[in-house]
């Protein structure tokens, strides 16, 4: 029996958190037997390679220096038409080959905006088929709040001529899409929760609430703001009770060598600085604090370890995401939040010695099985 196949398309531009979370979702369908397609639109990321999932490269985009609204390709160079024109006939042209039955869009209508010039034709291509496939958004919970009412408008004008089902995931314990997209009741026949995503195949290990591990410092992929926070952690070791611990820094693959190696003359006895590593989880299981940033996934890493925690939300360039994030976390008792305006080494030292005077967070306060509740709700559809 030929399993309904699954075209899920994916565009990342900065951090590679989307592409993450929707290769969970991959992972969780496959798991499911269902033949998936993940398309990826970003720069290629070969650790990205969920078992049974098929993964299409397309012509990688990206932004430079955090600003979305200036798109490059892979060397650096501004997008013109050809190029845009290449990709989307690559696009069109694979969604053809694989008649999917099911066609999952990540963030657009509600984001990736930028990527009209394709997204506008697959999603015709697809609404003009025969058989029409289920045609699905996913979205994270917390969204980037827009200060142009108009596009309020024509996110909910899109949704209604070409979505079957939005999934937003997310617990709507923690939060709900309209607090950050007022108009969600237009569409709430359409609005599904399914929970944070993490790894489907991953079976994390959890904190056993003790305060005698290292201080762990971690800053995602490196190109946000990730240096200020490394060096910030290195200044407010001597000002924290913990100034006697171990406190580990892990650096992401975006930080400039230049930034690594300023870092390396910084630190002292008793800091280890160094790359990323596969085994972050163990490190958060055994950690005494962990001090990051408060993006999707590694806010789903921390409320799976259950360990105590410090977040700083980036919030360059009028981010916002993160910065509720943060504050939702803080609110419920899940973590302890510096704001990046307020990041110095007495303000984060202070944070890490709250964290470590806190009883570990309560891990079972917030929903983190989207992957597979995705997949069980696109296996019915299909079904269906």
């Amino acid at each position: 029996m030929t399993r309904p196949r699954v075209f899920f398309y994916v565009q990342y531009l900065q951090g590679v958190g989307h592409l993450y979370r929707a290769a969970h979702i991959a992972a969780a369908m496959a798991q499911a037997g269902l033949a998936v397609d993940l398309v990826s639109g970003g720069m290629p990321v070969p650790t990205v390679a969920p078992e049974n999932v098929k993964v299409h490269q397309l012509p990688p985009i990206k932004c430079r220096d955090g600003d979305f609204s200036n798109l490059v390709n892979a060397e650096g160079k501004p997008l013109d038409d050809a190029y845009g024109d290449r990709r989307r006939d690559q696009l069109l042209g694979l969604f053809r080959r694989q008649q999917p039955q099911a066609l999952i869009v990540e963030a657009f209508p509600f984001g990736r905006r930028q990527m009209r010039f394709e997204l506008l034709p697959l999603l015709e291509a697809a609404k003009g088929s025969s058989p029409r496939p289920v045609i699905i958004c996913s979205v994270r919970d917390i969204l980037q709040v827009s200060s142009k009412p108009e596009r309020a408008r024509e996110t909910l004008d899109l949704i209604g001529k070409f979505f079957d089902y939005v999934l937003v995931h997310g617990d709507p314990d923690f939060a709900t899409l309209d607090e950050t997209f007022p108009d969600a009741g237009e569409i709430a026949e359409k609005i599904h929760y399914t929970g944070m995503v993490g790894d489907p195949c991953g079976s994390a290990p959890i904190s056993d609430g003790s305060d005698d591990g290292e201080i762990l410092v971690s800053a995602g992929g490196g190109a946000t703001q990730s240096e200020h926070l490394l060096a910030t952690a290195v200044a407010a070791r001597p000002l924290s009770r913990a100034k006697d611990r171990p406190w580990r820094l892990l650096a992401g693959p975006n930080l400039p060598r230049s930034e690594f190696a300023k870092l390396e003359a910084q630190i002292s006895d008793g800091i280890t600085l160094e790359p990323n590593r596969d085994d972050f989880s163990l490190l958060l299981a055994k950690c005494a604090v962990s001090v990051s940033q408060a993006g999707y996934n590694t806010s789903v890493d921390i409320l799976r370890c259950g360990c105590r925690s410090v977040v700083v939300p980036y919030s360059a360039r009028g981010e916002t995401e993160q910065l509720f994030r943060a504050r939702r976390l803080q609110e419920k008792g899940l973590a302890q939040s510096v704001e990046a305006a307020d990041l110095g080494p007495g303000s984060l030292a202070g944070a890490i010695d709250a964290a470590l005077m806190a009883p570990p967070p309560e891990r079972a306060r917030v929903d983190i099985s989207g992957a597979e509740k995705s997949a069980s709700l696109i296996s019915a559809w299909l079904g269906d």
